[in-house]
């Protein structure tokens, strides 16, 4: 009996450690988080976009990536997509340092996207 409880525990153990490895990292891909509003303020300040010429509710963020850089602190890369009443995107990448616990651990540097010179998801 104790045999079996032991080999139980053992498997539990093995079982328990690939999910460990696969932890979540944090999500701040949310349209009303820190990377996309930093990148609305500094597109905002930059004269590129402002409040009336922007369909806030089309706003998509995608994470392109994330790297880990200390205990529960990430450097992520994301790409923010605003899109004008005419329809017309306006493409920004924001990286900054996030944590379980915020998305605003730093600074967001914001890169504008001015021209897309391939588009591979078209490619069969």
């Amino acid at each position: 009996m104790i045999s079996l409880i032991r080999r139980l525990a053992l498997l539990f153990v093995l079982a328990a450690v690939p999910a460990l490895a696969l932890a979540k990292t944090p999500d701040c891909t949310n349209p009303d988080s820190w990377p996309a509003g930093v990148a609305f303020t500094h597109l905002k300040n930059a004269g590129v976009v402002n409040n009336d010429s922007l369909d806030f509710k089309k706003t998509r963020v995608t994470r392109l990536a994330s790297e880990k850089i200390g205990k529960d602190l990430y450097r992520q890369v994301h790409l923010v997509r605003f899109f004008k009443i005419s329809g017309e995107p306006i493409l920004a990448i924001a990286i900054n340092e996030v944590s379980s616990q915020e998305c605003s651990m730093s600074n967001v540097d914001v890169y504008l996207v001015s021209s897309r010179l391939g588009d591979y998801s078209q490619q069969q």
